[in-house]
Protein backbone atom coordinates (compact mmCIF):
# COMPACT_ATOMS: atom_id res chain seq x y z
CA UNK A 1 0.00 0.00 0.00
CA UNK A 2 1.30 3.82 -0.72
CA UNK A 3 1.86 5.69 2.63
CA UNK A 4 2.91 9.53 2.76
CA UNK A 5 6.01 8.61 3.89
CA UNK A 6 6.52 6.93 0.67
CA UNK A 7 5.62 10.17 -0.80
CA UNK A 8 7.91 12.26 1.68
CA UNK A 9 10.65 10.09 0.29
CA UNK A 10 10.37 10.46 -3.16
CA UNK A 11 10.47 13.92 -2.84
CA UNK A 12 13.60 13.72 -0.33
CA UNK A 13 15.46 12.39 -3.08
CA UNK A 14 14.17 14.69 -5.75
CA UNK A 15 15.41 17.66 -3.74
CA UNK A 16 18.31 16.26 -2.89
CA UNK A 17 19.46 14.43 -6.41
CA UNK A 18 20.79 11.18 -5.04
CA UNK A 19 20.34 9.05 -2.70
CA UNK A 20 23.10 9.75 -0.01
CA UNK A 21 22.14 12.88 0.09
CA UNK A 22 18.43 12.29 0.86
CA UNK A 23 19.30 9.65 3.12
CA UNK A 24 21.15 11.92 5.11
CA UNK A 25 18.22 14.54 5.20
CA UNK A 26 16.09 12.18 5.79
CA UNK A 27 18.58 11.04 9.04
CA UNK A 28 18.65 6.94 7.19
CA UNK A 29 21.58 5.08 6.67
CA UNK A 30 21.86 4.98 2.69
CA UNK A 31 21.04 0.98 2.58
CA UNK A 32 17.92 1.73 4.54
CA UNK A 33 16.92 4.66 1.63
CA UNK A 34 17.28 2.10 -0.72
CA UNK A 35 15.97 -1.19 0.80
CA UNK A 36 12.72 1.16 1.35
CA UNK A 37 12.67 2.32 -2.52
CA UNK A 38 13.50 -1.00 -3.63
CA UNK A 39 10.15 -2.48 -1.42
CA UNK A 40 8.29 0.50 -2.63
CA UNK A 41 9.08 -0.72 -6.19
CA UNK A 42 8.46 -4.53 -5.65
CA UNK A 43 4.83 -3.48 -4.24
CA UNK A 44 3.90 -1.38 -7.04
CA UNK A 45 5.56 -3.83 -9.14
CA UNK A 46 7.62 -0.63 -11.44
CA UNK A 47 10.49 0.86 -11.12
CA UNK A 48 10.76 4.00 -9.92
CA UNK A 49 14.03 5.71 -10.24
CA UNK A 50 16.97 4.98 -12.67
CA UNK A 51 19.87 4.65 -10.02
CA UNK A 52 22.53 5.32 -12.26
CA UNK A 53 22.66 8.58 -12.99
CA UNK A 54 23.31 12.22 -11.34
CA UNK A 55 21.57 13.62 -10.37
CA UNK A 56 19.00 10.69 -10.08
CA UNK A 57 16.33 10.15 -13.02
CA UNK A 58 12.81 9.33 -12.16
CA UNK A 59 10.48 7.22 -14.57
CA UNK A 60 7.46 7.67 -15.84
CA UNK A 61 5.63 5.96 -12.68
CA UNK A 62 8.29 7.89 -10.29
CA UNK A 63 7.46 10.83 -12.21
CA UNK A 64 3.16 10.34 -11.51
CA UNK A 65 4.15 9.90 -7.77
CA UNK A 66 6.15 12.73 -7.39
CA UNK A 67 3.04 14.72 -9.33
CA UNK A 68 1.06 12.54 -6.12
CA UNK A 69 3.36 13.79 -3.29
CA UNK A 70 3.03 17.68 -4.57
CA UNK A 71 -0.60 17.81 -4.62
CA UNK A 72 -1.14 15.57 -1.50
CA UNK A 73 2.04 16.43 0.80
CA UNK A 74 1.68 20.28 1.31
CA UNK A 75 -2.45 19.46 1.83
CA UNK A 76 -1.79 17.45 4.73
CA UNK A 77 1.09 19.52 6.20
CA UNK A 78 -1.17 22.23 5.97
CA UNK A 79 -3.91 20.74 7.88
CA UNK A 80 -1.18 18.99 10.22
CA UNK A 81 -0.43 23.08 10.84
CA UNK A 82 -3.69 24.11 11.68
CA UNK A 83 -4.21 21.04 14.09
CA UNK A 84 -1.38 22.42 15.96
CA UNK A 85 -2.76 25.48 16.44
CA UNK A 86 -5.87 24.18 17.55
CA UNK A 87 -3.53 22.11 20.21
CA UNK A 88 -1.24 24.92 20.88
CA UNK A 89 -4.21 28.05 20.90
CA UNK A 90 -4.09 30.68 18.47
CA UNK A 91 -1.64 33.50 20.05
CA UNK A 92 1.87 32.92 21.18
CA UNK A 93 5.25 34.90 21.34
CA UNK A 94 8.37 34.05 19.69
CA UNK A 95 11.30 36.28 20.47
CA UNK A 96 14.25 35.62 18.91
CA UNK A 97 17.76 36.62 19.28
CA UNK A 98 21.05 35.86 16.99
CA UNK A 99 24.68 35.21 18.08
CA UNK A 100 25.51 34.18 14.74
CA UNK A 101 26.57 37.26 12.74
CA UNK A 102 26.17 35.63 9.43
CA UNK A 103 22.59 33.98 10.04
CA UNK A 104 20.46 36.67 8.47
CA UNK A 105 20.84 35.75 4.95
CA UNK A 106 18.86 32.26 5.90
CA UNK A 107 16.84 33.53 9.01
CA UNK A 108 14.76 35.95 7.41
CA UNK A 109 13.43 33.67 4.95
CA UNK A 110 12.91 31.23 8.07
CA UNK A 111 11.16 34.18 9.28
CA UNK A 112 8.73 35.35 6.52
CA UNK A 113 7.68 31.55 6.19
CA UNK A 114 6.92 31.19 10.29
CA UNK A 115 4.91 34.17 9.38
CA UNK A 116 2.38 32.64 6.69
CA UNK A 117 1.73 29.62 8.88
CA UNK A 118 1.55 31.11 12.44
CA UNK A 119 0.34 34.99 11.68
CA UNK A 120 -1.23 34.90 15.23
CA UNK A 121 2.24 34.36 16.94
CA UNK A 122 4.08 37.46 18.16
CA UNK A 123 7.50 37.61 16.52
CA UNK A 124 10.41 39.71 17.52
CA UNK A 125 14.36 39.65 15.89
CA UNK A 126 17.59 40.95 17.88
CA UNK A 127 20.95 40.57 17.05
CA UNK A 128 22.47 39.63 21.22
CA UNK A 129 26.13 40.96 19.97
CA UNK A 130 26.06 43.29 22.81
CA UNK A 131 24.46 41.33 25.84
CA UNK A 132 24.44 38.16 26.94
CA UNK A 133 21.32 36.11 25.81
CA UNK A 134 21.61 32.97 27.65
CA UNK A 135 20.03 34.97 31.17
CA UNK A 136 17.33 36.82 29.22
CA UNK A 137 16.52 33.40 27.60
CA UNK A 138 15.92 31.75 31.08
CA UNK A 139 14.29 34.96 32.41
CA UNK A 140 11.82 34.76 29.58
CA UNK A 141 12.70 37.88 27.68
CA UNK A 142 13.73 36.02 24.90
CA UNK A 143 12.06 32.68 23.63
CA UNK A 144 15.03 31.12 21.58
CA UNK A 145 18.84 32.02 20.67
CA UNK A 146 20.85 30.98 17.58
CA UNK A 147 24.21 30.06 18.54
CA UNK A 148 26.99 28.50 18.02
CA UNK A 149 28.20 28.34 21.67
CA UNK A 150 26.03 26.18 23.67
CA UNK A 151 26.36 26.98 27.50
CA UNK A 152 24.59 23.71 29.88
CA UNK A 153 22.34 24.88 31.56
CA UNK A 154 19.46 22.54 33.05
CA UNK A 155 16.87 25.12 32.11
CA UNK A 156 17.56 25.13 28.40
CA UNK A 157 17.43 22.67 25.55
CA UNK A 158 19.59 23.13 22.25
CA UNK A 159 17.93 22.15 19.35
CA UNK A 160 20.45 21.17 16.58
CA UNK A 161 20.13 23.50 13.02
CA UNK A 162 23.05 22.25 11.27
CA UNK A 163 27.03 21.57 11.13
CA UNK A 164 29.51 23.43 9.88
CA UNK A 165 33.16 23.98 8.58
CA UNK A 166 35.22 26.91 10.17
CA UNK A 167 37.83 27.79 7.46
CA UNK A 168 39.66 30.71 7.20
CA UNK A 169 39.41 33.53 4.36
CA UNK A 170 42.66 34.78 2.76
CA UNK A 171 43.03 36.67 0.22
CA UNK A 172 44.14 35.20 -3.50
CA UNK A 173 47.41 36.45 -2.94
CA UNK A 174 48.30 34.91 -0.01
CA UNK A 175 50.54 32.66 0.66
CA UNK A 176 48.18 30.79 2.43
CA UNK A 177 46.14 30.00 -0.58
CA UNK A 178 47.88 27.56 -1.89
CA UNK A 179 47.94 24.98 0.87
CA UNK A 180 45.73 22.38 1.60
CA UNK A 181 45.54 23.38 5.53
CA UNK A 182 47.31 25.23 7.55
CA UNK A 183 48.14 24.70 11.37
CA UNK A 184 47.85 27.46 14.28
CA UNK A 185 51.33 28.24 13.98
CA UNK A 186 50.59 29.96 10.30
CA UNK A 187 48.35 32.50 12.35
CA UNK A 188 51.12 33.74 14.34
CA UNK A 189 52.31 36.03 11.69
CA UNK A 190 49.29 37.22 10.37
CA UNK A 191 46.40 39.58 11.43
CA UNK A 192 43.32 37.71 12.16
CA UNK A 193 39.93 39.73 11.91
CA UNK A 194 37.16 38.58 14.02
CA UNK A 195 33.86 39.39 14.98
CA UNK A 196 33.45 41.92 18.37
CA UNK A 197 32.91 39.81 20.37
CA UNK A 198 34.61 37.89 23.62
CA UNK A 199 37.43 35.61 22.00
CA UNK A 200 35.51 32.68 24.31
CA UNK A 201 32.87 33.19 22.02
CA UNK A 202 35.07 32.66 19.06
CA UNK A 203 35.59 29.13 17.59
CA UNK A 204 38.88 30.16 16.43
CA UNK A 205 40.38 30.45 19.69
CA UNK A 206 39.05 27.62 21.61
CA UNK A 207 39.06 24.76 18.83
CA UNK A 208 41.67 25.74 16.91
CA UNK A 209 44.51 28.50 18.71
CA UNK A 210 44.00 28.46 22.27
CA UNK A 211 44.76 24.35 22.30
CA UNK A 212 47.72 25.11 20.61
CA UNK A 213 48.90 27.95 23.13
CA UNK A 214 49.24 30.12 19.78
CA UNK A 215 48.77 33.94 19.43
CA UNK A 216 48.25 35.66 16.18
CA UNK A 217 50.37 38.47 15.48
CA UNK A 218 47.20 40.91 15.35
CA UNK A 219 43.59 41.11 16.02
CA UNK A 220 41.28 43.37 14.06
CA UNK A 221 37.44 43.56 14.64
CA UNK A 222 34.57 44.01 12.01
CA UNK A 223 31.13 43.87 12.36
CA UNK A 224 29.60 42.66 9.00
CA UNK A 225 30.39 39.41 7.50
CA UNK A 226 30.62 41.27 3.72
CA UNK A 227 32.65 43.88 5.76
CA UNK A 228 35.51 41.06 6.86
CA UNK A 229 35.14 39.73 3.32
CA UNK A 230 36.08 43.17 1.94
CA UNK A 231 39.59 43.48 4.08
CA UNK A 232 39.85 39.96 3.85
CA UNK A 233 40.16 40.21 -0.67
CA UNK A 234 42.53 43.10 0.45
CA UNK A 235 44.99 41.60 1.95
CA UNK A 236 44.72 43.18 5.50
CA UNK A 237 43.91 40.17 7.12
CA UNK A 238 42.47 36.87 7.37
CA UNK A 239 39.24 35.41 9.02
CA UNK A 240 38.11 32.15 10.32
CA UNK A 241 34.49 31.94 9.24
CA UNK A 242 31.67 29.60 8.43
CA UNK A 243 32.11 27.74 5.39
CA UNK A 244 28.58 28.83 4.26
CA UNK A 245 29.13 32.51 4.86
CA UNK A 246 31.84 32.66 1.76
CA UNK A 247 29.42 31.07 -0.72
CA UNK A 248 29.05 34.10 -2.47
CA UNK A 249 32.75 35.75 -2.29
CA UNK A 250 33.75 32.46 -3.74
CA UNK A 251 31.88 32.54 -6.41
CA UNK A 252 32.89 35.44 -7.46
CA UNK A 253 36.52 34.29 -6.86
CA UNK A 254 37.18 37.67 -4.68
CA UNK A 255 39.22 35.00 -1.59
CA UNK A 256 40.00 31.92 -1.21
CA UNK A 257 39.52 29.51 1.60
CA UNK A 258 41.98 27.29 3.44
CA UNK A 259 40.69 24.63 6.06
CA UNK A 260 41.55 24.92 9.61
CA UNK A 261 44.22 21.94 10.53
CA UNK A 262 43.76 18.69 8.19
CA UNK A 263 40.82 17.54 9.60
CA UNK A 264 39.08 21.07 9.76
CA UNK A 265 37.17 22.38 12.63
CA UNK A 266 33.28 21.60 12.67
CA UNK A 267 30.82 23.62 14.30
CA UNK A 268 27.09 23.08 15.15
CA UNK A 269 24.32 26.06 15.05
CA UNK A 270 21.62 25.76 17.45
CA UNK A 271 18.22 27.20 18.15
CA UNK A 272 17.98 27.50 22.45
CA UNK A 273 14.94 27.06 23.80
CA UNK A 274 13.28 27.05 27.59
CA UNK A 275 12.62 22.81 28.14
CA UNK A 276 9.40 23.94 28.73
CA UNK A 277 8.84 25.29 25.48
CA UNK A 278 10.82 22.44 23.85
CA UNK A 279 7.42 21.26 22.72
CA UNK A 280 5.30 24.01 21.67
CA UNK A 281 3.88 23.34 18.12
CA UNK A 282 4.89 26.88 17.03
CA UNK A 283 8.50 26.18 17.92
CA UNK A 284 9.00 22.85 16.88
CA UNK A 285 7.70 24.20 13.51
CA UNK A 286 10.02 26.89 13.50
CA UNK A 287 12.70 24.96 14.45
CA UNK A 288 11.86 22.68 11.10
CA UNK A 289 11.01 25.26 8.85
CA UNK A 290 14.41 26.83 9.62
CA UNK A 291 16.42 23.80 9.50
CA UNK A 292 14.49 23.45 5.95
CA UNK A 293 15.71 26.40 4.39
CA UNK A 294 19.43 26.13 5.69
CA UNK A 295 19.79 22.89 3.52
CA UNK A 296 17.72 24.28 0.81
CA UNK A 297 19.83 27.28 0.77
CA UNK A 298 22.94 26.86 2.49
CA UNK A 299 26.10 25.32 0.62
CA UNK A 300 28.67 22.71 2.37
CA UNK A 301 26.59 22.33 5.67
CA UNK A 302 25.50 19.17 7.09
CA UNK A 303 22.74 17.40 8.99
CA UNK A 304 22.84 16.62 13.22
CA UNK A 305 22.48 13.14 13.92
CA UNK A 306 19.73 12.06 15.47
CA UNK A 307 18.44 15.72 15.37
Amino acid sequence: MLELRHLATLRAIEEAGSLVEAAERLHVTQSALSHQLKDLEHRLGVELVVRRTRPVRFTTAGLRLLGLGREVLPKVQQTERELKRLAAGQTGRLHIAIECHSCFQWLMPALDAFREHWPEVELDLSAAFSFAPLPALVRGDLDMVISSDPVENEAVRYLPLFRYELVLAVSRQSPLSAQKWIEPEDLAEQTLITYPVERERLDVFTGFLDPAKVEPAAIRTAELTPMTAQLVAAGRGVAALPNWALTEYLEHDLLKTVRLGEKGVWCTLYAAVRVEDQQTPYVQEFWETAKALCFKTLSGVRAVKGS
